[in-house]
């Protein structure tokens, strides 16, 4: 999984900074690029916990993709931020934008299929609505968006199905899949109202904030790895694949998650928003759902009840309409 820009209609297009070079890949590429690594990022998670327990693809997932990253900054000759005070505020956003939605997300799916946490992603724009009106004062509450918070918030009572005893997903696995959701919302929100004017283009700011991330996740890990010191022998050993495939894939699935989906798709995101502006960014988030729910079917034979494809849809209607743009006078 996977990050998303929370931006209301009234975002303007970021202009990278005056020296930046541009690439020449349209955005329109990246936007369906992102869809497409976003969305198998749940595949490679569930791949991957056949062999690693969660914190273990979170911490790896951070790491390979900061170090694809920070070869690449020294490759192209760019810089990292300065300013303490500039990453005082990555130490935060970085908690709700790799740390704690991986991890969650991870998490959830040893309880829930890959193609219901992907489902769960997909409340990202419904939370950045409820951050937007704290930390964003100038942006207001129309009766659309409410209406459409409303709906997102029923098609997720839909999903969970709380008036069927059996057969409805597991309610704990699915909420870390809401929670890591709503990580993104918070966090990117977070980033418009505290580092909006701090990024200095090309490779700088997703760096960071994944370097960032990778500091969060060594004390975890290790705290993590000292009361489970019964069933791992080492913080980076694993466990049996129950299904006995063996630990390359596993191992090969996470790695590409850390490279591809974290390091090179954080790339891609910012520059999506710099091309087109937050606002046209956020919408990735509608494609994520249907890549992650085709995948968990066709790959992995998994099956979703018609509650849980109801409620998805429903989820995906009100965040389209919450992306829409604002009538103009």
């Amino acid at each position: 999984m996977s990050a998303r820009v929370a931006a209301s209609p009234s975002d303007a297009t970021v202009v990278p900074p005056v020296g930046t070079s541009t690439t020449r890949v349209p955005w329109q590429a990246k936007y369906l690029l992102l869809a497409l690594i976003w969305g198998s990022s749940f595949l490679l998670m569930k791949v991957g916990l056949r062999t690693m327990a969660p914190l273990q693809i979170s911490g790896l997932r951070i790491f390979a993709g900061t170090a694809t990253l920070l070869a690449l900054l020294a490759l192209t000759g760019g810089r990292l931020p300065r300013e303490r005070r500039v990453w005082g505020h990555l130490a935060v956003s970085g908690v709700f934008l790799t740390a704690l939605p991986f991890s969650l997300f991870a998490a959830g799916e040893v309880r829930v299929s890959s193609a219901l946490a992907g489902i769960g992603n997909a409340t990202t724009p419904l939370a950045a609505v409820f951050f937007a009106l704290i930390l964003l004062p100038s942006d207001r509450l129309s009766p659309r968006k409410l209406a459409a918070v409303v709906i997102g918030f029923l098609g997720v009572v839909v999903i969970m199905q709380p008036w069927e005893s059996m057969g409805r997903p597991d309610l704990l696995g699915f909420g870390m899949t809401l929670v890591a959701g709503a990580c993104y919302g918070l966090g990117w929100t977070y980033n418009r109202r505290f580092l909006g004017g701090a990024d200095l283009g090309g490779l700088s700011m997703p760096t960071a904030l994944l370097l960032v991330g990778s500091a969060l996740m060594v004390p975890v890990l290790l705290v993590w790895w000292l009361v489970s010191r019964d069933t791992y022998a080492a913080p980076w050993s694993g466990h049996l694949d129950v299904e006995g495939g063996g630990v390359v894939l596993p191992l090969l699935c996470v790695v590409a998650l850390g490279v591809v989906g974290t390091g090179l798709a954080y790339m891609l995101q910012f520059d999506v928003v710099r091309g087109a502006g937050a606002t046209v960014s956020t919408t990735v988030t509608y494609l994520i759902p249907v890549v992650s729910v085709l995948l968990g079917v066709v790959v992995l034979d998994e099956h979703l009840a018609w509650p849980q494809l109801l409620g998805a849809a429903i989820v995906l209607v009100s965040a389209v309409t919450i992306g829409l743009p604002a009538k103009r006078r």
